[in-house]
């Protein structure tokens, strides 16, 4: 059941969906991402290369944590990450978990920016039909990042897969027979950069906020998918 009590509470004062953050901070954050995850390959590689999810995303916790007493621009620009609980958009579900929530300095410590994270490893049952069904869906379904205009969804590729070979036709084939499940409005388009894989999609999101008018609806969401690989 809806709950309109936690929602109204969580939102008081606040006009969502939040307005967006700048392109500009997402960079920063997608670079400080992939750094993290390269300080890790030197240290905790063999868990990185072996180990399930829950430890893969406990080890980048860390260490983005450690990277506030580390790195100025990541400390401007955020307060803390950590796993922590969210609710759905209507509140029904008060214990929705993406796998790290970024706390931003800018921002009210209500609204992280979400960052869910799958494993690709086809040869063993991580498929990209994972990381669009039990990742990017639960964005388009309101399950996560319901207030804001963007999110993260980081892929630790083990198989060899690229966004450009595997994402964007699944997503493709998606929009071709509907309906189509992922709402999907832009195919992803990369994001130039000299030393990362990332592009950013968009999503349409058709459920309504609860307790408001129609026309105050979530909109349109940004992924950016940024893929880590182990060298």
């Amino acid at each position: 059941m809806p709950r309109l009590d936690q929602i109204a509470e969580l939102t008081r004062g606040h006009t969502i969906p939040l307005d967006p953050l700048p392109e500009a901070n997402l960079t920063i954050i997608a670079e400080i991402l992939a750094g993290a995850w390269s300080d890790l390959l030197q240290t905790q590689r063999s868990t990185l290369l072996s180990g399930g999810e829950t430890e893969v995303n406990t080890l980048l916790e860390s260490r983005l944590n450690a990277l506030l007493d580390e790195d100025q621009a990541w400390a401007l620009l955020v307060r803390g990450v950590a796993r922590r609980d969210t609710m759905s958009y209507d509140g029904s579900h008060l214990e929705k978990r993406p796998d790290l929530s970024v706390h931003l300095t800018g921002r009210n410590p209500s609204f992280p920016l979400a960052v869910e994270c799958k494993l690709l490893d086809e040869p063993h049952g991580k498929q990209i039909e994972m990381y669009c069904n039990d990742g990017l869906a639960r964005f388009v379904r309101g399950e996560y990042a319901w207030a804001c205009r963007e999110a993260f969804i980081l892929g630790y590729v083990r198989d060899g897969s690229t966004i450009l070979s595997s994402l964007s036709p699944l997503l493709a084939q998606s929009q071709s027979l509907p309906p189509d499940v992922f709402h999907t409005e832009a195919l992803p388009g990369s994001v130039m950069h000299p030393r990362i894989q990332m592009a950013r999609s968009s999503h349409n999101r058709t459920f309504l906020y609860v307790g408001q008018s129609a026309s105050n609806s979530p909109g349109v969401i940004a992924l950016w998918h940024l893929w880590l690989y182990n060298s």
